[in-house]
This record gives structure tokens, C-alpha cells and sequence, in this order.
């Protein structure tokens, strides 16, 4: 209904609101603004809305929060009130003032009461209690500047509080924070299963995980960039629009590594792998990549990744704990090592030190650059370098180059040491600047003279073969002296060789009985033809297998040779010993880690004594001796004595 003081704001409504039997209405269609305008216009005039619908009224306005409720049928308008009523003065006088501030609206609530009235006909009216309207407050705290925010049930608590109170009437609505753009994982192959590791034979393996380092196919899309929303608006309790911090946006090339790339299309923007390979996160330069090689930062443990054993190239840059392995090919740890590595090939590099683990390659190099204590270090084909100090270690290769090494045992084909203490060394070729003994460990060097069986028996069967051609030689040369020794024979042979020399000439009468001659003795000329070739190849076979002799003879030589040590500085008792390869030995590099100190500190009843001493220097340099000359005793056995200096 219209009271009479409002028939003629009803008469006059702005745009957007609507006056109908059932009640008040707002064309939703419309922009907020407008809307907004509206009510202030109807508020300004002393009307207020009878029996609100406060939060369908707010909603209208601004429209934020839950959807609004069904208007009407086919029209974009909807209820917000059952009347419009007059605001008298007298109620707008009931109204107070509020605080506003930090967001917030306060209206201290009180007891209010009519003032004594006496009328024209002398009756008294007392002073009477008065309570204010929720519907009233809207509209005056409209007026005032409140337009979004009241809380109801605040309000209408205060309003029937019987003792004053200052209540906070209305808040802010803060906006939304805006959401930045950022990336997600597209791929749930990125993910690493940690769960642990089956083994063909079905029992599952505790001290690995099934996939620790996922592999990468090219073109696979790492990263999606979901670009930044704006939050939600927030407002004022005056109406005014509040707007979030716009969101930060970010470039997705920021993550492009080795063997990564940005593809933007249609369906978005994308980080996908370039090539096959394994997934390098790194969390400091923030890039991802895909590498030939598995690449890890996170340590090898039971804690991270349990006990590897990897298809690819594999980089560490934290630690191998204590009891953990690493199973691969071309293995690189950064950090230090306590467990164990093996290598299928490829090279073993290790950044750190190694202690109390081992490192084990089948074919290529391991090189320490930190200490190696009480550690293993194997490789059957290859060299093994350490940077720093080896204490307690035993270490086989194919080459050994140490800085210094402290009771090592050592077993190669060649060994370089810049300083030796207590070591057991057994090699074919060994220099050391400085050997002694560590505290009551002593210093021992066995040197291996080469197995030269198989350039002996070759020497033998030449000498054989050689031997066998100058018999068929001297056999041949012989038939030729028989036949030449024939009267006949020898008388032509003589003439024919005066006649070409010129120191003979026949008469016409004397050609008919050379003839007679020649034909008497052709037999044994053609004999004699055939035997001097078959001397002359023998000649020639001979002087091939004396060449080839000659060659067999050097490599021999060249061989034994290789068995020498050198000790530029004594400081100490040091034992030098050689002994002779018995013939099918493996190579040292082949020698069992377990089997190396009882082989190189036991007793050797082969050996022989080279050098025993405490000071000086050691030259020593194997020489091959000819069967001929010692025809009982092995040629590579034989050796010259030791220099002492």
C-alpha cells in the first residue's frame, strides 16, 4: 500500500522501479547504476520501502553474491519490498548519526522516548517509549551514506535491546584476492613413484623405488600456463567498488632448460621436451629440462631414493649414504660417497670424497677429486685418478695416478705416485717420487714382469722354420756341387763360361762339337737349373722369417722393458721385488678386490729380491735374455740389478 504522503513519489517512480498491488519491484535488466540512482532518488523524497527484503535488495543493486530469486513471469523485475511509505519528520528525527570508518559503519542503539505533549484542550500526554523501524534505518542510513553492508540481525537486535549499545551496523565486503597466473603439470608421467620396487621374481625390494626418474618422450608437454584471474570485487559500505590488486602475470620462458621449448596454440601455452630424455628440475636457477642423463639434486638415500639401478648417464649432486647403491653406466656424483657405485662403463666421477664405499666400473676411468678412505676402487679397463690423499684402499685398475696414498694396496699395469707410505704396490710399470713405510706398516713393491710365453713360442717356431730353410738350402747347394762335380758336366760348364768372358773363341769347325757337347749333358743342366731355383726360394724364405725373427725379437724386447720401477726418493725401508707372469695369468686389473692384500703382502717364494733399504734411489728396468743364452732358466724372468744411489 501508498499512504497519501507517498501517492505522489508512486505517481512519479524513476526508470527502473515498478509499484505494484503485491509490492515494490526493480527491473534487474537494467545496470546497476541506474538502479543504484533510483532508490536514492525515492530515499531522498521522505519515502521508505515497508517490509524490505534487505538482502534481495542488495543483491539488485549490486550485484554480487548468491543468484537473485525468480522474478516476474516473463518481465527482469524483482520484489525488494511490499510498499513505499512516507518517512514523517518526527520518525526521521528518532535517527542519529553514525561513525564511519576502516571499512565499518557504528550506530550506538538507545532507549527512546516521545516527549511530554500537552494538548490545545489541556491533557497531558506523558513521555512514551518509541522503537525504531529496520526499514526506516534502511532508508536513513541510505541518506547518510550506508548503502551496502547493513547486517540485519545486528540491527534489529539493537533495536529491541532494552539498554543502549553500539553496534557495528554494517562491513565492508573486501574483494577476492586476484589468482596470479602460474603453471601446472600437464603429464601425470612427470610424477615419480616412490612406492618400492617389484622384482621379477614378485618379492617387492624395500631399498628401491619403481620410478624415481621418469623417462621424457619428445613432444611431450611438461608445464600449461594458466593465466591470471582477477578476484572478485569487493564494496565499500558506501557503494563504492573495491578492486583486488590486479594479477601477476609470469613468462613461461623463465623454465626453458636444455632440451626445452615454449609452444603456444590454440589450446594454450605449453613447456614441451625437445628430444627423449630424463627431467631436470632445477630448483635454484628454476628451469626444466630434458637431458640424456638422469640428473639428481637430492642425494642418493633411503630417504629420497632408495637404491638405484638407472638404464642412462646418471649426475648426483648430493651424497650416496652409507649401504646404498647406484646401479648405471657414466656415473657423476657431485656430493660425497659412503655407499657403493657400480659402473656397466663409461666413466666414474666423483666430485667429493669416498669413504668406506666403493666404486666398481667394468670398462672406463674413475676419478676422485676429494679423499678415498678405507674405500674400494675398482676398474677392469681403465684409469683411476685421485686429486686428493687415499688412506686404507684398495685399488686395481689398468693405471693408477695418486697425489698420495697412506697403507693402500694397489694392484695395475702402471702405477704414478707422488708420495707412497706403508703401501703394498704391484704393477708392471711404477714410478714413485717418495716411498716408505707408514708408522709400523711397511713399503713394498712387486713388479710384474710381463708373460712373454706367446712371443717365445712364436721366436721358437721362427727360429724352427729359419733353421729348417737353411738345411734345404745347404741340401740343395749340395746337389748342385754333385752334378757340377761330373767331368763332363764341369768341362762345358768351364767352356761356357770362358766363352762368356771372351777369354776363349770357336772356329767354325769347333761350333758342331759344342753342340755335341750341350746335347751329352743337357740332362744335368736341367737338373742343375732346377735345384739352384729351389735354392734360391729358399734363400729368399729365409731372409723373410729372419725379418719376421727380427720383429718378434723386438716386441719381446719392447714388452719386457715395459717392467721397470722407479723410486726417486727412498725415505725408509722399502722391499723391491719382481716377479715373472706365469704363463695364461689374467691381467692384474682382473684381480679380486678380496684376493688383492693377501696376493701383494704374502709370501712370494717366486720373486726376486730387487732392491731392500732405507735410503737412496731405485732404477730399475727388465731385460729380456735370449733362450740361446739361458737356455734353462724362463727369458722373462731375467732382470738387471737395481741402482742404488
Amino acid at each position: 500500500m501508498v499512504d497519501k504522503a507517498a501517492e505522489t513519489v508512486a505517481t512519479a517512480l524513476p526508470n527502473g522501479v515498478a509499484l505494484r498491488q503485491d509490492g515494490v519491484y526493480l527491473d534487474v535488466s537494467l545496470p546497476p547504476s541506474q538502479l543504484t540512482a533510483a532508490v536514492s532518488q525515492i530515499f531522498a523524497t521522505g519515502v521508505y520501502m515497508q517490509g524490505i527484503d534487505y538482502p534481495v535488495f542488495l543483491r539488485a543493486l549490486f550485484p554480487l553474491g548468491s543468484a537473485l530469486p525468480p522474478g516476474l513471469p516473463g518481465a527482469p523485475h524483482v520484489r525488494i519490498g511490499t510498499s513505499l511509505q512516507q518517512f514523517h519528520p518526527h520518525r526521521q528525527a528518532l535517527y542519529r548519526g553514525l561513525k564511519m570508518g576502516r571499512g565499518e559503519a557504528e550506530y550506538v542503539f538507545e532507549p527512546l522516548f516521545h516527549a511530554e505533549q500537552e494538548l490545545p484542550d489541556g491533557t497531558v500526554i506523558p513521555e512514551t517509549p518509541v522503537k525504531l523501524d529496520f526499514d526506516e534505518f534502511v532508508a536513513d542510513m541510505w541518506v547518510k551514506g550506508v548503502r551496502y553492508g547493513i547486517d540485519e540481525a545486528a540491527v534489529r537486535h539493537g533495536i529491541d535491546a532494552p539498554r543502549g549499545d553500539r553496534v557495528t551496523i554494517a562491513r565492508r565486503l573486501e574483494p577476492e584476492p586476484s589468482v596470479d597466473a602460474h603453471v601446472v603439470e600437464v603429464s601425470e608421467d612427470l610424477h615419480r613413484s616412490d612406492a618400492p620396487r617389484t622384482r621379477a621374481d614378485g618379492r617387492i625390494d624395500l631399498n628401491s623405488f619403481q620410478n624415481r626418474f621418469p623417462q621424457i618422450r619428445r613432444g611431450m608437454r611438461l608445464l600449461s600456463k594458466i593465466p591470471g584471474e582477477q578476484g572478485a570485487r569487493g564494496l565499500e559500505v558506501t557503494g563504492t567498488v573495491l578492486l583486488s590488486a590486479p594479477p601477476a602475470d609470469l613468462d613461461l620462458r623463465r623454465w626453458i632448460g636444455e632440451g626445452t621449448s615454449i609452444d603456444r596454440g590454440e589450446q594454450g601455452e605449453f613447456l614441451v621436451a625437445d628430444k627423449d630424455g630424463f627431467l631436470d628440475v632445477n630448483t635454484k636457477v628454476g628451469t626444466i629440462s630434458v637431458r640424456d642423463k638422469i640428473v639428481s639434486r637430492d642425494g642418493v638415500s633411503g630417504r629420497t631414493t632408495g637404491n638405484l639401478t638407472l638404464a642412462g648417464a646418471f649426475e648426483e649432486f648430493g651424497d650416496v649414504q652409507e649401504m646404498r647403491d647406484v646401479n648405471g653406466s657414466d656415473i657423476t656424483i657431485r656430493g660425497n660417497v659412503f655407499g657403493h657405485i657400480h659402473s656397466s662403463g663409461g666413466a666414474i666421477v666423483l666430485g667429493g670424497n669416498i669413504v668406506g664405499g666403493s666404486a666398481i666400473n667394468a670398462d672406463g676411468d674413475i676419478k676422485v677429486q676429494g679423499v678415498a678412505s678405507g674405500a674400494i676402487l675398482h676398474t677392469r679397463n681403465g684409469e683411476i685418478v685421485l686429486k686428493g690423499r687415499a688412506d686404507n684402499c684398495v685399488i686395481i685398475a689398468t693405471k693408477v695416478t695418486l697425489q698420495e696414498a697412506s697403507n693402500c694396496d694397489i694392484v695395475a699395469d702402471e702405477v704414478r705416485i707422488v708420495l707412497a707410505e706403508g703401501c703394498a704396490v704391484a704393477a708392471r710399470s711404477i714410478d714413485i717420487d717418495s716411498a716408505g713405510p707408514r708408522r709400523q706398516t711397511e713399503m713394498l713393491v712387486l713388479v710384474w714382469i710381463p708373460d712373454t710365453s706367446v712371443l717365445d713360442a712364436q721366436q721358437a717356431d721362427l727360429e724352427g722354420k729359419t733353421a729348417a730353410l737353411e738345411g734345404y738350402r745347404a741340401q740343395f747347394q749340395r746337389e748342385v756341387e754333385q752334378l757340377t762335380a761330373v767331368p763332363q758336366v764341369r768341362a762345358y760348364l768351364n767352356l761356357t763360361a770362358r766363352l762368356r768372358k771372351g777369354e776363349a773363341t770357336l772356329t767354325p769347325e769347333q761350333a758342331p762339337q759344342l753342340k755335341k757337347m750341350a746335347a751329352s749333358v743337357e740332362p744335368q743342366l736341367k737338373q742343375i737349373g732346377q735345384w739352384l731355383q729351389k735354392m734360391k726360394a729358399a734363400q729368399s724364405q729365409v731372409a723373410v722369417r729372419r725379418a719376421q725373427l727380427a720383429e718378434v725379437r723386438k716386441q719381446k724386447d719392447d714388452l719386457v722393458s715395459q717392467a721397470h720401477c722407479t723410486i726417486k726418493l727412498v725415505a725408509g725401508d722399502v722391499i723391491v721385488r719382481s716377479l715373472a707372469l706365469a704363463p695364461g695369468v689374467p691381467s692384474a686389473a682382473a684381480l679380486a678386490p678380496r684376493d688383492v692384500r693377501t696376493f701383494v703382502r704374502g709370501a712370494l717364494p717366486a720373486a726376486t729380491l730387487v732392491f731392500s733399504g732405507g735410503e737412496g734411489a731405485v732404477r730399475w728396468v727388465c731385460r729380456a735374455v735370449s733362450p740361446e743364452v739361458a737356455p734353462n732358466v724362463a727369458p722373462n724372468a731375467q732382470a738387471d740389478q737395481a741402482e742404488r744411489e
